[in-house]
């Protein structure tokens, strides 16, 4: 397993997985086109973000991307979760920071004990994101 900085050559990998994951959320609506969000990952995250990909051998699993203070993704391809990749990267992301904060989707149950397990603790709830869902805000302090 190898986290390492991504780069623009990424970008259709990480689209793969981020749509890949996002598949599985039934609950989720689409409100964008796979070619939308090639080109959102591409031109938006890729250069505004730290973003890490978590390889297995030269195949991208999954990726982490912040923004100031903010862990605003963390997604796995569906094969690669529960192998550790997802606390590799959450390492990566905290790494050098005192706190760090998030949002989840409170239907995302496996995320949120995820998170929870690795310290995160609940700040409020809403639905501050795109899709309109019950989210909650959580935050790591080291």
């Amino acid at each position: 397993m190898k986290v390492r900085e991504a780069s623009g050559a990424d970008a259709g990998p990480i689209a793969h997985v981020f749509l890949a994951a996002r598949a599985e959320m039934t609950y989720l609506p689409r409100l964008h086109t796979d070619e939308e969000t090639r080109w959102w990952i591409a031109n938006l995250v890729l250069p505004s973000h730290e973003v890490w990909v978590a390889c297995e051998g030269s195949d991208v699993v999954g990726f982490a991307a912040v923004l100031e203070g903010w862990l605003e993704h963390l997604y796995l391809a569906p094969s690669a979760q529960g192998a550790g990749f997802g606390t590799t990267l959450l390492e990566r992301a905290r790494r050098d920071r005192a706190a760090l904060d998030l949002h989840v989707f409170q239907a995302n149950g496996g995320a949120i004990r995820f998170y929870e397990r690795h310290g995160f603790s609940l700040v409020a709830t809403g639905d501050q994101n795109e899709e309109g869902l019950p989210d909650a805000h959580y935050r790591w302090t080291a």
